[in-house]
């Protein structure tokens, strides 16, 4: 009878039949991990959460998001989960409600009977009382009101129940549990009777400060529509004086040079023409306020005397990107149709400083830079202050 292998390796023998091969363990695959997704046309924070199964809020965490808009082309991560061999746990008496459009925590509380105090329990995570993420999970109390919580890894009921000085028992019947082992990690735990006052506080407060904030950018908004106002009706009157004076004559005629001491100025540009005189007709005025230096786009504007920017920005009277600067003595420039703006308001610039380029901007037919004179709010002819 022929030996068998292990008789063969017994006695030192070399086996013939083949051994089985050595084999290598495998870990298991991560249970958890992010998806890189670029955002397509047509998105929603909500259907991205729906077609790959997370909490819209979720994803929002992850990416670091703090609205549920979203822009072509921005990448998300959206974080996965292995599938459990069976889903989250909630407690009976307690409803899972799919977050709609335009919902706040006061519409649901209200459609559902509850406290807005037991919402926050019922979602301690919350961070605002106004801003609902449509799509997102809110849990709502049909039953005995509470604090629901994921029960921590590594704990039972029964530890949950101790912390918060509750009954095992009346938790566990609070909870339809007759086994507390039967709960796994990440299952719900409502813990009866007990509110979560201090979140619902500080979400209120946190409301409060959003309310004031609110406010606050609507007074400014509102000071810059007074302004904006104020302004219009300053041009409107200056065109009104300047269309009841007699009909400039040609603007070579009409300059009078002044002396340095009385403000002698530097020209904005090089390389320039000029297209447009002082009291000419121009393309959008009956009377022309300043001249016209046609020259080509991007071309360096300088600032044609120190002084300090009081406006640099866009104008709702036409003159596009524009900046006026005040020299002090009620004397003001003004260099308007610019592409692009090179200092900001408050600051302090020197004769022949780069203050912005020569664009198109506002009300204009082409590439030139428009600069006025005011003296004391009077526009003057700019020919009068300029070598």
């Amino acid at each position: 009878m022929a030996l068998s292998a292990l008789a063969f390796a017994k006695v030192g023998i070399l086996s013939p039949l083949p051994l089985p091969e050595a084999t290598v363990e495998v870990e298991p695959p991560a249970r958890k991990g992010w998806v890189v997704y670029a955002v397509r046309p047509g998105d929603t924070l909500a259907g991205i959460a729906a077609r790959y199964g997370v909490d819209p809020r979720h994803i929002m965490w992850s990416s670091g998001l703090k609205t549920d808009r979203l822009q072509v082309g921005q990448r998300l991560l959206i974080p996965l989960v292995a599938q459990e061999d069976r889903p989250r746990r909630v407690p009976p008496g307690v409803e899972a409600y799919r977050v709609r459009p335009g919902d706040t925590l006061q519409s649901v509380a209200a459609r559902f009977g509850v406290s807005v105090l037991d919402l926050v329990s019922a979602n301690p995570t919350l961070e605002s009382l106004d801003r609902l993420v449509a799509g997102s999970t809110l849990y709502v109390p049909k039953g005995a009101k509470g604090l629901l919580v994921s029960l921590p890894e590594g704990q039972t009921l029964v530890d949950l129940a101790l912390r918060f000085g509750l009954s095992p028992v009346g938790v566990a019947r609070a909870n339809g549990v007759e086994d507390p082992t039967e709960l796994r990690t990440g299952d719900l735990v409502l813990l009866p009777g007990i509110q979560a006052r201090t979140t619902y506080q500080n979400l209120l407060a946190k409301q409060e400060a959003e309310r004031q904030a609110r406010l606050e950018a609507e007074r400014k908004r509102q000071e810059e529509l007074r302004r904006l106002a104020e302004e219009r009706r300053r041009q409107q009157a200056l065109a009104q004086r300047q269309a009841l004076r007699p009909r400039a004559q040609a603007p070579k005629a009409q300059v009078r040079r002044v002396s340095y001491q009385e403000g002698e100025m530097r020209w904005p540009l090089s390389g320039f023409r000029i297209t447009t005189y002082f009291g000419q007709r121009g393309a959008f005025q009956r009377y022309h306020t300043g001249i016209d230096l046609a020259a080509p786009y991007g071309t360096p504007v300088v600032a044609a005397k120190s002084g300090q920017v009081q406006v640099a920005g866009w104008s709702a009277y036409g003159y596009g990107l524009h900046v006026v600067l005040d020299h002090g003595g009620g004397v003001e420039t003004l260099y308007a149709h610019m592409s692009r703006i090179a200092v900001r308001a408050g600051e302090w610039v020197e004769a022949g400083e780069v203050i912005g380029y020569v664009g198109s901007s506002g009300w204009s037919t082409g590439p030139h830079l428009h600069f006025e004179v005011r003296v004391g709010g009077v526009v003057r002819n700019p020919l009068a202050y300029l070598p």
